[in-house]
């Protein structure tokens, strides 16, 4: 054994043996080579105690809150809604049933933050002139568009279209998709993703933020642009148009607006009808996205206008992030914290399906994750004596509008960004069984690969990195948040290889989702879900957390990840404050 993970073994034995405070045997005593052997991190037997508590960990417990909050009781947990707050109320009980105690900063459970609700008046079409011709597309079929401010009215007049590529501009790549051009006012035709042909360039097949519509939007409004309209494929976007379609309509929810720049409008087109905008100005797209491959492309003026005008209507409510604390046991470090985190809500009520059906329950997405770290904080409560870092167990709203939730919580933390260990995020369950491996979507970023990759080993399973990485998970989830303040982060995902199933059966299960039942009515919970992957994931969060809770050291960012500097200066300002 080398002497690297012979460390990390010793370190994962103490690490679980300091769970318990009345164990039979003091590990400080036993002979070192049981500190250190594999045996000593069997998890069936490396401390009887923490063994004992991980089986609160159960599929009895994770199945009466999933079925519980995905009723149609719920309404689909939209933010601001009755249905939202019955949610919390009914978490909040099964925290203080479950023994945790407040972790606001008021000393309450909930951490409430406002919201904005943007509903916008879509026209029923969109008409865009040039050279004597004209092209109008249908809301719904050929384009989703919303407002990009939080006004009554959202408008641009004879805005001029402009096609930018990927949008993309990132010095770190020397690449620069606006060249300089001056686009105030412009309406920006964008391709989703982000170049993915040179693993060398960008992430590769990696997705990364730049690919994220989030980013795409936001770039355009930092050119002074009047609108932005993005290009839907399924392969660059990671799901289908009617995503788009559900997502997009309907109440959008914002933080309150601050000084940052902002388009009227945000835009999505069918690729079959950016194929007809851009032929009518004699190109063809495919030339175009060719030419957008390369560093020296320069924005292309189509000779296109359009004008377009939405009524809105501007709510404000509040959602919250329902928080429970296991307070650290060791005086000197009690004030750092492990975060696991799950978001609680989802898209509420919606446009009817073919069934008539408009209740949105997100049953898998993500009643799964908040049953799962709920559970695992039923387990570490159970302990005679907690962690020696506090562990805080975090149900974040909102995360279906872009992460505000997590965002609110990351710019107004409960603890300081330099004293959170790190975050364990959980967006989505295993529901259809055991699995030889496990996905951990941030693997090869941060210290936090070690321990879950010998706690992945002592289940008997492989730990994979994200196995849909075109899909950009770890920029579409809360992890995304604690990881811009610098925190550590990783966020765990179903394998896809399936315990006494064909190879390709796992992928076909999730590519299913994706394409039938992610962000639809019909994501509902279905009784003959089977819940044993689950509670290995589970348990794999359980012991990581754990291991990361009682460590001398916290983790850290691998040397040059795009975190890192937040990272040290999340430290800096703690190390300032003392």
């Amino acid at each position: 054994m080398n002497n690297k993970n012979r460390l990390l073994i010793s370190l994962l034995a103490v690490a679980i043996a300091a769970c318990s405070s009345d164990r039979a045997e003091d590990p400080s005593e036993a002979p070192p080579d049981e500190l250190t052997s594999p045996k000593a991190v069997e998890l069936s037997g490396g401390n009887p105690v923490a063994e004992q508590a991980s089986r609160e960990i159960t599929d009895e417990f994770m199945r009466e809150i999933i079925a519980e909050i995905s009723m149609d009781s719920y309404e689909g947990r939209g933010p601001g809604t009755p249905g939202d707050e019955k949610a919390r109320k009914y978490l909040i009980e099964r925290m203080k049933e479950i023994g945790l105690e407040p972790g606001a900063a008021d000393g309450g459970w909930e951490q409430p933050f406002d919201l904005v609700g943007i509903n916008a008046t879509q026209p029923d079409e969109w008409t865009f002139t040039g050279d004597d011709q004209s092209l109008t597309l249908k809301q719904w079929d050929q384009f989703i568009i919303g407002s990009g401010v939080q006004n009554e009215r959202s408008e641009i007049a004879a805005a001029e279209v402009v096609f930018v590529g990927y949008g993309i501009q990132a010095p770190e790549y020397d690449w620069d998709d606006y060249k300089g051009v001056d686009l105030t006012g412009k309406v920006l035709l964008m391709m989703n993703n982000d170049p993915d042909w040179d693993p060398d360039l960008f992430g590769g097949e990696t997705r990364l933020w730049y690919g994220r519509w989030d980013y795409k939007y936001l770039s355009a409004a930092r050119q002074g642009a009047a609108g932005a309209i993005i290009i839907h494929t399924s392969p660059s976007a990671g799901y289908p148009f009617q995503v788009v379609q559900t997502s997009w309509t309907g109440v959008q929810f914002e933080l309150p607006a601050g000084d940052e720049p902002r388009s009227q409008v945000a835009a999505w087109v069918t690729e079959d009808s950016a194929r007809e905008l851009v032929a009518m100005a004699g190109l063809d797209l495919d030339e175009l996205r060719e030419a957008a491959y390369n560093r020296d492309f320069e924005p292309v003026p189509l000779g296109i206008t359009t004008s377009i005008g939405m009524d809105v209507e501007i709510t404000r409510v509040q959602s919250a992030n329902v928080l429970g604390l296991i307070p650290g046991s060791d005086p000197e470090i009690s004030d750092e914290v492990v975060v696991y985190t799950a978001h609680h809500d989802h898209l509420g009520i919606g446009t009817p399906n073919d069934d008539g059906d408009a209740i949105y329950n997100g049953a898998f997405d993500n009643a799964t994750g908040v049953a799962q770290i709920m559970a695992i904080g039923r387990a570490i409560r159970m302990l005679p004596e907690a962690p020696r870092r506090s562990i805080l167990i975090n149900l974040v709203g909102a995360e279906e509008q872009g992460l505000l939730g997590s965002e609110y919580y990351a710019a107004n933390p409960t603890f300081a960004p330099g004293k959170i260990a790190a975050n364990l995020n959980y967006d989505g369950g295993n529901v259809w069984g055991d699995t030889h491996d496990v996905t951990y979507i941030g693997l090869g970023k941060s210290t936090i690969d070690e321990i879950a990759t010998l706690v992945a080993e002592e289940q008997g399973r492989v730990v994979k990195p994200d196995q849909f990485s075109d899909k950009g998970y770890f920029y579409r989830s809360d992890q995304f948040s604690f990881a811009k303040i610098g925190v550590p982060a990783m966020y765990l995902d179903t394998g896809t290889d399936f315990v006494d199933r064909p190879p390709e059966w796992g992928r076909e299960q999730q590519n299913h989702y994706t394409e039938v039942n992610y962000h639809q009515p019909s994501d509902e919970y279905d009784p003959s879900w089977n819940l044993d992957g689950m509670i290995e994931d589970a348990l794999l969060g359980y012991w990581t957390g754990l291991a990361i809770a009682n460590a001398d050291e916290m983790p850290t960012w691998v040397p040059g990840d795009e975190f890192e500097a937040a990272r040290i200066e999340a430290l800096k300002q703690v190390e300032n404050s003392n």
